[in-house]
């Protein structure tokens, strides 16, 4: 039997290409989104091609993370950078590519070399943009 989770967010046209994003909890608030000022946007807020370089760089540290918890391994410190490619594609601009840096400062770098092999397999978001996802799109009137 298949395991199946949803989640649902909304989005409210605030003004000009700015948006208000809300999420299925309460607590986990609200976020503006924007364009940039090229297309009509004001730099409000994060553009959807860096939402989505944000939940790709978020998932693959969770994932680590998880693992080095797991393995007991001492954290000091974590951080990490990713840099988007955007460019045109028939005519069409999108995100060709995303290159990922995470930077795990830990007490015994050898503890984590089993995690390094198998963190990015557990990451939802970037295994999914790896293999492409099947969007259904309707539009109601």
């Amino acid at each position: 039997m298949e395991e199946i989770t949803t989640f649902d967010i909304n989005i409210r046209h605030m003004e000009n290409m700015k948006f208000e994003v809300s999420f299925d909890h309460e607590d986990m608030g609200t976020l503006v989104t924007d364009e940039t000022p090229d297309i009509g946007g004001e730099n409000a807020g994060p553009t959807p091609g860096r939402l989505l370089a944000a939940s790709t760089l978020n998932c693959l540290m969770a994932s680590l993370l998880f693992c080095i918890n797991k393995k007991r391994v001492e954290l000091k410190s974590f951080t990490g950078e990713i840099r988007g490619r955007v460019e045109r594609v028939d005519g069409r601009w999108r995100v060709t590519g995303m290159d990922a840096v995470l930077r795990p400062e830990v007490e015994d770098p050898e503890k984590l070399q089993q995690c390094l092999r198998i963190f990015e397999d557990y990451c939802i978001v970037t295994e999914s943009v790896r293999k492409g996802i099947d969007v259904d799109v309707r539009v109601e009137l």
